[in-house]
């Protein structure tokens, strides 16, 4: 018996609404358009966070904009192809919002996960491995249930107008900065290299980095691979089953 074929699709870092990315509509109408195309044979999509570049949900409100990725997401979702959602540092304040009204499957670690006989780890990548320092930082103000409940007693335009400053400086403090530092540097490889001591993974997939990268991690053949980013190259994989690979959106 044949078995059933196997499209797995994962993309990250659309940050949309950034400030300092230009053409924020354009990029959403890009990714929607994506979206619909890799849903004719995808059997699952993983998104690998930052497809905000903020999100935080009130109790009666969410951020404006995005609303036709979000309802691409729930269509795909509807339709029966499982959607998971890794949160990220940008939008890490997931409260129940994309579970209830979108039926996508949320993560706010790392996973494990065993796909078409092929070993995984998969998460967004920040705050892994030996360096990261500012993101483990802000990762514990983030977590922090008292900083959530006084943020959400700000007024909305007040508290996003805080969080898109600080995404604005943080990235343009981080220009020039996307390129490979090299493995010995490279604080996601050597995260990967430490866990394989625990545990063997055939493919170990990240965002975050804001860069595509192949890399071999030992002679078993296991890859860290980091999906890069969809505001500027617009880089994503594509799992068959077998391998994995690294493709460009150019449509």
């Amino acid at each position: 018996m044949s078995k059933t074929p196997v499209k797995i699709y994962f993309a990250s870092d659309l940050h949309l609404g950034a400030r300092a990315v230009k053409n924020n509509r354009v990029n959403e109408l890009r990714f929607v358009r994506w979206l619909e195309e890799v849903r004719k044979d995808a059997t699952a999509i993983y998104l690998l966070g930052d497809i905000f570049d903020f999100w935080f949900e009130y109790k009666r409100a969410v951020p404006k904009g995005g609303v036709r990725l979000l309802g691409k997401i729930a269509e795909i979702v509807d339709s029966g192809i499982p959607v998971h959602f890794f949160a990220g540092n940008h939008d890490a304040w997931l409260f129940g919002y994309f579970e209830e009204e979108l039926g996508v499957t949320v993560h706010h670690k790392p996973i494990d996960i065993t796909l078409s006989d092929k070993k995984f780890q998969i998460g967004h990548g920040d705050g892994l491995g030996p360096g990261d320092k500012f993101y483990k930082f802000m990762k514990v103000i983030m977590d922090n249930k008292l900083c959530r409940f006084l943020f959400r007693w700000l007024h909305p335009d007040i508290g996003l107008w805080i969080a898109h400053q600080w995404s604005k400086k943080s990235r343009e403090k981080s220009d020039g900065e996307d390129v490979y530092l090299g493995n010995d540097k490279e604080w996601l490889y050597q995260y990967c290299q430490e866990e394989l001591k625990r545990e063997h993974y055939d493919f170990m997939v990240f965002g975050h980095r804001h860069l595509d990268i192949d890399v071999k991690l030992n002679d078993a053949g296991s890859r860290y691979i980091n999906i890069g980013e969809w505001f500027s190259k617009y880089t994503y994989g594509v799992f068959n089953g077998e391998g994995f690979t690294l493709k460009k959106y150019t449509n």
